[in-house]
């Protein structure tokens, strides 16, 4: 079976000043959709015709087949993404707060560490909030890398620093952009879902 490219979770204008309809048009509706059909050309390629997204992302990675991995990663990586936003401002409750609190001191703490680590990263990528070994973790893995390829590092939050993410909105000021999506679009409700561990089942196919 086919991947696809899955709906966003909101009207394509519901992010909007902070991530515009232009914006969500071309990296949903071209760059996330590109991914899918790349993806989709290749499995005969390597027999993982009816392999899990996440499947095809391990063992592409296994393989060293660079294409297949960069391009079934970041089917993985957006729709992950999507995820993470919400049009409705939230701040972490419950749980996620009390997590947070212990490691960073503050919400504000890890907001700052998560835009300073994203703003750093080099070139293309992506920064994350992940759990590691029970622990929160803020990091960073470049180009089309995610955590479905490494063991341990189970995804609570990303943010995608590729140009094509902020470029139409913000130019080249990425640290506006974290700004922005900081203050006003982390959908922490779905942050606080995924402390079960279970974060690459909610943006797998297949």
């Amino acid at each position: 079976m086919a991947f696809e490219l899955p709906d966003l979770p909101f009207a394509q204008d519901a992010l909007a000043p902070h991530m515009s309809a232009e914006t969500l048009s071309y990296h949903h509706g071209k760059h996330h959709k590109a991914y899918v059909d790349k993806t989709n050309g290749m499995l005969g390629d390597h027999g993982l015709e009816g392999a899990s997204l996440s499947k095809v992302i391990t063992t592409a990675k296994e393989k060293g087949a660079t294409g297949l991995f960069n391009n079934s990663s970041q089917i993985w990586n957006h729709s992950f993404f999507w995820q993470c936003l919400s049009p409705e401002k939230q701040a972490p409750t419950g749980k996620l707060a009390e997590m947070i609190s212990e490691s960073f001191g503050s919400t504000d703490a890890l907001i700052d560490k998560i835009k300073a680590e994203a703003a750093g990263h080099f070139g293309s990528g992506w920064g994350w909030l992940v759990l590691d070994g029970g622990a929160l973790k803020v990091t960073s893995l470049h180009d089309g890398d995610s955590p479905v390829a490494h063991d341990g590092m189970k995804p609570l939050l990303t943010i995608d620093v590729w140009e094509h993410a902020y470029y139409l909105d913000y130019q080249n000021a990425r640290p506006a952009y974290l700004d922005a999506v900081t203050a006003n679009l982390i959908n922490w409700e779905f942050v606080a879902t995924n402390l079960d561990g279970e974060g690459v089942s909610r943006a797998d196919q297949g």
